[in-house]
């Protein structure tokens, strides 16, 4: 396993472009970066915090989370907000975010401001559709983290760091979701945090207290472990033009500093799922 970037408070939020590179946010110090083909680093988006989850979106610019979902130009900046914050009655911010294969963006909601010490508090699961529309799709999220979706797009899995499980909900054809299942637990007191799903069905999931990576077959029964050398996991993705290429980032709690957060490589034994682009209408 190679460190390929360190130095950061928080990161999160990765996501492979084939043509540019890998971007991350640091969601304590603020901005996105991108980590290119030649190993270099460059600020993609400047200053903006709190960005949990983010998704290339076919227009060409990158959709990030946060105070709220917006779509950022890569090219000039130009933010165009895709869902705002009082759009939902007692939402304190949006954490991770996918897509499905149609563009449809989903998004899980806070209640609750998850730096500040409060008492948790259930937020929702959210799809933004295609013509700009939110629908409300599913509550009683404690903490919204990882979501993806199984290569045949009729399963969304959906992480809840304080429940603590990966939840799971059957998908209908038009974006919506039946009731949630529970679909793995990292055991007692763990944390599962950012995820991402393989060409076989398996789910692979970020152990944000325990430095490692879960991954987990199609049926919900554990297979491995990967070893981090940090013990913040915060999440994943897979990379190269194989998709084998495993990008695994983390945070600095529990590390030897309070910027010790790095960008982790290492081979996959199997390929992961394109996310595809965001198509939702700007």
């Amino acid at each position: 396993m190679e460190r390929v970037a360190t130095g950061y408070g928080l990161i999160e939020g990765p996501v492979w472009d084939p043509d540019r590179g890998l971007y991350f946010s640091d969601v304590l110090n603020g901005g996105v970066f991108l980590l290119d083909r030649a190993g270099q680093i460059s600020t993609a988006v400047p200053k903006r915090r709190g960005i949990g989850g983010m998704a290339l979106h076919a227009a060409g610019g990158l959709v990030v989370g946060g105070r709220d979902i917006a779509c950022v130009s890569l090219k000039d900046g130009a933010t165009r907000s895709l869902l705002a914050l009082d759009a939902i009655p007692g939402a304190t911010g949006f954490n991770d975010l996918t897509t499905d294969a149609a563009g449809r963006i989903y998004v899980g909601s806070l209640a609750f401001r998850v730096f500040g010490g409060e008492t948790p508090k259930p937020g929702h699961l959210h799809v933004i559709d295609l013509d700009g529309k939110m629908r409300t799709l599913s509550d009683g999220v404690l903490l919204t983290n990882g979501l993806g979706f199984s290569p045949d797009g009729k399963t969304l899995y959906h992480c809840d760091a304080r429940g603590p499980y990966v939840r799971a909900y059957d998908v209908n054809a038009d974006g919506s979701v039946g009731p949630w299942r529970k679909f793995a637990s990292l055991g007692d007191d763990k944390v599962p945090d950012g995820m991402k799903v393989a060409v076989d069905g398996s789910v692979w999931v970020a152990d944000a207290h325990g430095g490692r990576i879960a991954v987990f077959n199609a049926d919900g029964t554990h297979r491995r472990d990967i070893a981090v050398p940090l013990p913040m996991v915060t999440s994943l993705c897979f990379a190269g033009p194989d998709l084998r290429d495993l990008y695994i980032v983390t945070g600095s709690r529990g590390g030897p500093h309070d910027n010790c957060g790095s960008i982790f490589k290492v081979r996959a034994d199997v390929a992961g799922l394109p996310l595809p682009p965001a198509r939702v209408a700007l």
